[in-house]
């Protein structure tokens, strides 16, 4: 009875745990501006792929972080996970270790819980469910970070055309490449705003000194679209060479406006493909069970009645 008490307070306490790290990370930054600032160095140093020591101190993330570094094979770990998680959009200063954290507290869980289930079994048993718990463990926070990548990418992928048009739109008012970029930010925060945070971040980076070239590319780095990475050579060639960027803006965007059409035809087509698994697997075995056997049920009593009156 204490055994199962303490059991479910520690998993009590780490759900708990879980779910403050998920708010954590999710949470949107209070202040984009001087956080973004105060990570472009840290930021330009992991899009280009290049590791970096990590130091103690400063907390007991940072120190947690660095404790995780000093295990062999988790720096790169480390590193690739803060890509990633830039690549998702998420990119507060406390966004890795939380996301470390909640992975280690993830791991525990499903290591705790299969134990727990198979505190009774012989340790042949328990062996086989602690490699898949701690497969399971391992592989799905990393899963989910994934499908986070993916999302921020589609939805990035979906606001590029009609952004792209209203900065070509802006440009032909006389404004310069900065502050038009500015306000379609102001203007796109609303409705597309993972975009908007992105030219807005770029804004700020050459402000703070950085050249437009190295700020664009490592906005490419950051989202790893083709299509941002077309963008940002255009405006760069443009701003090189001088020629008319609002032209070739109205020009791309009903470019990227015909690809976008062509990706719903292509989801359209492959809907019909999908949908076969389930309507066999589901839809007609219900089918059958419905439209047969009244029929046989009819058929029985038949031959039943026939075989009583003989």
């Amino acid at each position: 009875m204490i055994e199962s008490a303490i059991f479910f307070l520690f998993s009590f306490a780490t759900l708990a745990a879980l779910i403050w790290t998920s708010i954590e990370v999710m949470q949107p930054n209070d202040d984009p501006l001087s956080d973004r600032l105060e990570e472009l160095q840290a930021q330009a140093v992991v899009s280009s792929g290049h590791m970096r020591r990590r130091k103690g101190g400063g907390g007991f993330l940072n120190s947690f972080l660095y404790l995780v570094s000093l295990i062999p094979g988790m720096d790169e770990y480390l590193n690739d996970t803060e890509k990633e998680l830039a690549q998702a959009g998420i990119r507060k200063k406390q966004a890795l270790a939380s996301f470390v954290l909640g992975h280690v507290l993830f791991f525990a869980v499903m290591m705790s819980v299969m134990l727990y289930l198979q505190r009774e079994n012989p340790w042949s048993q328990k062996f086989g469910g602690l490699i898949a718990a701690a497969l399971l463990g391992w592989l799905l926070p990393n899963q989910v970070l994934h499908r986070l990548v993916r999302r921020y990418r589609a939805k990035l992928q979906e606001a590029l055309p009609d952004t792209v048009d209203l900065l070509g739109i802006v440009l032909g008012t006389g404004l310069a490449l900065d502050q038009a970029m500015t306000r379609v930010s102001e203007e796109m925060q609303f409705i597309y705003p993972e975009l908007a945070s992105e030219f807005y971040t770029v804004v700020m980076q050459v402000k703070a000194g950085q050249e437009r070239s190295k700020a664009f590319q490592q906005m490419v780095r950051r989202t790893g679209l083709e299509d941002i990475k077309s963008l940002s050579a255009m405006i760069i060639q443009s701003e090189r060479f001088g020629t008319s960027l609002s032209s070739a803006l109205k020009v791309y965007a009903d470019a990227l406006r015909t690809r976008r059409k062509l990706r719903a035809e292509a989801a359209v087509g492959k809907a019909g493909i999908k949908m076969l698994f389930p309507i066999v697997l589901f839809i007609l075995p219900a089918l059958f069970v419905i439209t047969l056997v009244p029929g046989l049920l009819s058929v029985l009593r038949d031959l039943k009645g026939g075989i009583g009156a003989k």
